[in-house]
């Protein structure tokens, strides 16, 4: 089994735990949506897609895991390494450069390495992608304009 499979049984399990069977499907489709417009995004820039998507699969977790979003980059970032350490599936660079992206990737108007970019648009991709209908958030407007000409979406 692939790194990510063995990430994604992992997070299926704490997901599955979720007794709100809404919030339930919230989680799975915006950790896993997050996931896949990390793979695309690192694809298009040349990051690194396996650690991208892995990021992304992370990114929320604390949120969900913990029902509570206060804090949630930062923590979420702290649990996001004691799950790659406990399933040792990434190496000490890896598990830090997925765990510096979920730290700052709820700072979307700040500019941060590439590779944390990646999570961030990815974050913000999903968020206005999931519904079209809904009103894109002030601070996600302009994140989401820059995404929409880079892939060519008038």
């Amino acid at each position: 089994m692939n790194r990510i499979e063995i990430l994604r049984k992992h997070i299926d399990e704490i997901l599955l735990n979720i007794i709100d069977v809404e919030e339930r499907r919230c989680a799975y489709v915006h950790l896993y949506g997050v996931a896949q417009f990390c793979t695309l995004i690192a694809l298009k820039r040349g990051e690194n897609t396996e650690l991208a998507t892995m990021a992304g699969m992370l990114h929320d977790i604390y949120s969900y895991a913990k029902m509570d979003t206060k804090d949630h980059a930062h923590k979420g970032a702290i649990l996001a390494k004691e799950i790659l350490t406990s399933l040792r599936i990434t190496n000490d660079d890896e598990t830090k450069m997925i765990c510096d992206a979920i730290y700052t990737h709820s700072a979307k108007e700040g500019v941060h390495s590439s590779f944390n970019e990646v999570l961030i648009d990815a974050d913000v991709f999903q968020h206005c992608l999931y519904n079209p209908m809904f009103e894109i958030k002030d601070h996600e407007r302009s994140r989401y304009e820059k995404l929409k000409l880079e892939f060519g979406i008038e």
